[in-house]
């Protein structure tokens, strides 16, 4: 049977006037003891041995156990404390310490003014039920914990720690203002489901060092960094979560890797899923909504693997940059300011089924030549170019449309696209452009309704294209202009009667050009320039390409003719 002991300050038959009295009772006993508390403030420091419930009388709130100096509470078996408030305020101890076996807090509060709240030692079981913890921090350390319908208020540091190897629960908890991380896991388990997480300092949630963390059905909000991070090789996942008003909605780096399912993202700060140092991460059925900077940002190595998400509002969709790495399945883009899929600067984009829709920009890509996109079976609508390469970036675009918008497809410095089998549709100024030095490859390319050209050279671009057909552009089907160059081959322009087909700058090569409008050369006058004259008595020795030149030799007069005229004449 369980002993009953009563506490009173006033005294009384058979009471105790202090709680230490009754412990000590109780122990030497050595019997289960329950010890009912009546109200008041008693300071005092509790050592609890053996099986002990220890129990406000009146219910929560009635009795306050304190310290200024030490420890409040000390838990040595099975103990459990129902509906008192425990009270400290030394930086250097624990306020509650279970050393072993198991410690219960039930409607308990635990402030801790300057240290840890509670501590759960290696090998000890905590249980924190209907509980709220003030200031202090709860530490799992080698333990295993269980937290529900808890509340956690302005921690100095962390809320909740789980390390060491521990194994921690969190349900239906309330963590706020935290000056630190709401929730840590730190080589150690820790689930946390249910639970609201707000105005922390550093990251709401964050697993590191091999860490294992899963996040389900929670509430993250206004958060000065991350909504949730996962760092230095932690795993876990991420389930049915809304990350509200952060610095960056989730985080993964330096080789840790979560899946993230069914979570939404809403109207952080910088960006929504940020990818970087080597980071990895599973994406399905995710939303991020109104980023401010970039949606979804792999950078530095990083290379998550994203599906079936959704990216609507904000500034940029997708950016992959600085050696960066993704795979991106049945992604929709939508209403965006700027970029909707950026690839910049050594980084490598594959993009597959993919909707991008009301975006200034549908793909921009940059860089050196390691710098890739590879496109299949993506719509662009509503843009105002669907796709711009540059610098000396790669392209590769396999049933593409781009439908509505002012270029379709441009590439410029010496960037290289490719296209096969796709459309571009009602656009204002071109189908496809090539400017600077770009070169443009297309197969079965289809151009219809341009109100400017279909294809467009100028500078010195060139353009190769094969098998593809040009309707209805009202400026012509092609233009080759200034010192571009290129070549059809087995291709058809129809339109209105009087549109030029080509217009020709003497440098296109036509094969087997289906049409029944004309094609015009027009004569490219060249700027007036001083010749380059070469004599070489004993015959030319010519190591590299030479233009707009006169050579000759084993004469004793040379008359200098220069004219104007085709530039495709010798």
């Amino acid at each position: 049977m369980v002993a009953r002991y009563v506490v009173s300050p006033r005294g009384g038959r058979r009471a105790y006037r202090d709680i230490t009295s009754a412990l000590r009772a109780a122990e030497a006993r050595g019997r289960a003891a329950l010890i009912e508390i009546a109200p008041g403030h008693y300071e005092e420091a509790l050592t609890v041995r053996g099986e002990v419930r220890l129990a406000a009388a009146e219910g929560p709130g009635s009795v306050l156990v304190s310290r200024p100096r030490g420890a409040v509470l000390d838990a040595f078996g099975t103990v459990s404390v129902h509906g008192l408030t425990l009270a400290g305020r030394d930086a250097g101890v624990d306020i509650v310490g279970c050393h072993t076996g198991s410690l219960t807090l039930d409607r308990t509060e635990v402030r801790a003014h300057d240290g840890a709240a509670v501590h759960a030692r290696p090998y000890t079981s905590v249980t924190l039920r209907d509980s709220v913890v003030l200031y202090g921090r709860t530490v799992f350390t080698g333990s295993v914990g269980l937290i529900e319908r808890c509340r956690f208020t302005d921690a100095a540091d962390n809320a909740v720690a789980a390390i060491e190897g521990a194994r921690v629960t969190v349900r239906g908890s309330r963590i706020e203002g935290s000056r630190l991380h709401g929730l840590r896991v730190c080589d150690a388990h820790a689930e946390i489901a249910g639970c609201e997480v707000t105005g922390t300092g550093q990251a709401a949630v964050v697993a590191d060092t091999r860490g294992e963390l899963a996040v389900v059905d929670c509430a993250i909000s206004a958060t000065h960094a991350e909504g949730i991070m996962f760092i230095e090789q932690s795993r876990g996942s991420v389930d049915r979560t809304r990350v509200t008003d952060a610095l960056h909605g989730i985080v993964t780096k330096s080789g840790a890797g979560p899946v993230v399912r069914g979570s939404v993202f809403a109207d952080c700060r910088d960006t929504g899923i940020n990818v970087h140092d080597a980071g990895l991460g599973t994406f399905e059925h995710c939303q991020v909504l109104g980023a401010r900077n970039v949606a979804v940002f792999s950078t530095k190595g990083g290379a998550p693997e994203v599906r079936d998400c959704r990216v609507s509002g904000g500034n940029v969709g997708i950016a992959v940059t600085d050696d960066g790495r993704g795979r991106f399945t049945r992604v929709v883009v939508e209403d965006l300011t700027g970029t909707a899929l950026r690839v910049w600067n050594g980084s490598e984009g594959v993009f597959r089924e993919a909707l991008v829709e009301r975006c200034t920009l549908g793909l921009d890509t940059k860089g050196d030549g390691g710098t890739t996109a590879d496109l299949s079976d993506v719509r662009f609508r509503d843009f105002e170019t669907a796709v711009t390469a540059l610098g000396q970036s790669r392209v590769t675009l396999r049933d593409v449309t781009a439908e509505r918008g002012a270029v379709g497809f441009g590439v410029g410095e010496e960037a290289r696209v490719a296209v096969h089998d796709s459309t571009v549709t009602a656009v204002s100024v071109g189908g496809a452009v090539a400017f600077g030095k770009g070169r443009f490859f297309a197969r079965n390319l289809t151009v219809n309704g341009s109100e400017g050209t279909g294809l467009t050279g100028s500078e010195s671009g060139y353009l190769d294209v094969a098998d593809s057909e040009f309707t209805d552009c009202a400026s012509a089907g092609a233009v080759f202009a200034d010192q571009s160059a290129g070549r059809l081959v087995d291709c058809a322009v129809n339109g209105p009667e009087g549109t030029p087909a080509v217009l020709d700058n003497g440098r296109a090569e036509l094969v087997s050009l289906r049409t029944s409008l004309a094609v015009v050369r027009k004569t490219v006058r060249t700027v007036e320039q001083t010749p380059t004259v070469v004599n070489h008595y004993t015959g030319p020795v010519i190591t590299g390409p030479v233009t707009h030149s006169q050579f000759s030799w084993n004469n004793d007069n040379v008359v200098q003719q220069q004219t104007e005229g085709d530039d495709s004449q010798p």
